[in-house]
């Protein structure tokens, strides 16, 4: 059997390929497992990303990489149909076994931690979701390849296309689900700019309550704010440039307004406070639960605590 030689060409496409290949893996589980955290909410987690960065990342890594592994293997297949000994090219015979091992330790772990946890009594609806998730990506690939090596040069491709068209449709109903879990651009960037107000509020809140350790009082107005020794110019809503709404309601209380665009995610926090509670600067209240809004303008009443917020004794 003549022996034909590794192209550059050759080399690329195929190492291309596999590279298309691995980074589709694990972006369709990343996007799997955040659609599943997203129906099955823990309550254990305290925090939930509000912006979907995982599933963004998973999503543009899909939309580019899918595709290009999806046109390499075309492009290889139609080489090996025209010089069907390029099926036995040393380079696609090591990344293909190098697949297998790697799809094959994937499912052999996965199966080892569905085990562990069985026995540790561990064993819920998400964590199985997750496993069978990582089952179904991974028995894909290691099925492909294994009838890949199998089939003889220049046989019908029927099977490639089924598994082509497969991995097409549970690709796409992935996506669909990281859309419905992230939502829009426009909701994302309605998102931001909710948060800036709440950062935003969050340094007004710390300036009042420095303000009040200086003074003992609370400042007038929100310009009472301003200091040119520090350069502290008081935000304003990053959207309208209109001013917050700062209004005192006591000689220690007082409260902060903005008008938001989307109501804060539910599962940001795990208690309602309906009473005030004392203000602290900025970064020593969970973000969470300190800042709940609904859609439209939301007022936050705040308590100075004299004992909590004193500055330290000198001595």
């Amino acid at each position: 059997m003549p022996e034909v030689k590794v192209t550059p060409k050759d080399f690329f496409m195929q190492l291309g390929a596999v590279v298309g290949l691995y980074v589709s893996a694990v972006s369709l589980l990343q996007l799997l497992f955040q659609v599943i955290n997203y129906a099955f909410p823990d309550a254990l987690d305290y925090y939930v990303d509000p912006y979907s960065a995982g599933v963004r990342w998973s999503i543009a890594m899909l939309l580019i990489m899918f595709p290009a592994y999806l046109l390499l293997q075309w492009a290889i297949e139609r080489d090996v149909r025209v010089q069907p000994l390029k099926k036995q090219l040393w380079i696609r015979r090591w990344l293909s076994y190098l697949t297998l091992f790697v799809a094959g330790l994937t499912i052999a772990i996965d199966l080892v931690v569905l085990v562990n946890s069985f026995l540790g009594g561990e064993i819920s609806s998400r964590f199985l979701l997750k496993v069978v998730a990582v089952l179904i990506v991974a028995g894909g690939v290691f099925g492909y390849y294994i009838y890949d090596l199998r089939r003889e040069a220049g046989a019908k491709v029927k099977g490639l296309r089924t598994f082509a068209t497969a991995s097409l449709v549970f690709v796409l109903t992935s996506l669909v689900g990281g859309f419905l879990v992230m939502g829009s651009p426009t909701t994302a960037r309605s998102m931001r700019f909710d948060d800036q107000r709440i950062n935003d509020l969050s340094v007004i809140q710390s300036q009042v309550v420095y303000y009040w350790q200086r003074t003992q009082k609370l400042p007038e107005n929100l310009e009472a704010l301003k200091d040119p020794l520090t350069g502290f110019v008081v935000p304003t809503d990053p959207q309208t440039n209109a001013p917050y709404e700062y209004e005192t309601t006591g000689t220690l209380a007082f409260k902060l307004c903005a008008t938001f665009t989307l109501p804060s995610d539910a599962s940001f926090s795990k208690a309602t406070r309906a009473t005030p509670y004392p203000a602290m600067p900025y970064g020593a209240i969970d973000a969470n639960e300190n800042w709940k809004h609904v859609a439209g303008k939301t007022c936050f009443d705040r308590t100075i605590d004299p004992k909590l917020n004193a500055l330290p004794t000198k001595y």
